[in-house]
């Protein structure tokens, strides 16, 4: 992250920071877009639009969070904006992506795809709030308390539905397991 503090420095225009934000960060800003709305094409086309947003609002960073939480902000707040929108509420989105774990052996392969598919479907099925978390948490390797920062809930609360997210899940693997 210094390295990037140190770049932010050099770069003399805008475009070629947010080459390097869109180098660093598009993958993750993608997979944390598709988690909220569940279609891959809508997700591809908001991740484009945070871009732009981030682009517009470039000259207005301060430098005094980090990049990184200052993007994960605009991205979730223009989420939530999409799926407060008349077209998400009308509009049913239902493409699932899940990579495939490589095994050797190909009936364990079967199961492990199986069972990501469930915990898949477990976590798509968790309102938001908890999603949001589970992603941060999970899949992007971020601290609660940064997770705090970008979603602008207590960091108490976050510990709360982090707690509740695992609950839920617990509960639906159970169910969906038989208790195996």
């Amino acid at each position: 992250m210094e390295e990037f503090v140190l770049k932010w420095s050099q770069m003399k225009d805008d475009k070629s920071l947010l080459d390097e934000i869109m180098s660093l960060y598009g993958q993750d800003i993608l997979q944390l877009v598709y988690s909220y709305v569940k279609d891959a094409v809508v997700a591809e086309d908001l991740t484009q639009e945070i871009f732009i947003k981030c682009y517009k609002a470039l000259p207005t960073y301060n430098q005094q969070s980090n990049i990184r939480t200052w993007l994960w902000r605009i991205a979730i707040n223009h989420c939530k904006d999409y799926r407060k929108s008349w077209y998400f509420r009308n509009v049913s989105t239902a493409e699932e992506a899940q990579e495939w774990t490589s095994t050797d052996n190909v009936e364990e392969e079967v199961i492990q795809h199986d069972e990501d598919m469930q915990l898949a479907g477990a976590v798509m099925e968790l309102p938001i709030q908890y999603r949001e978390l589970i992603y941060l948490h999970y899949f992007q390797e971020m601290k609660l308390k940064e997770i705090s920062e970008i979603t602008g809930v207590k960091l108490g609360t976050v510990k709360t539905r982090m707690r509740q997210a695992k609950r839920r899940l617990k509960t639906y693997w159970e169910e969906s397991t038989d208790g195996r």
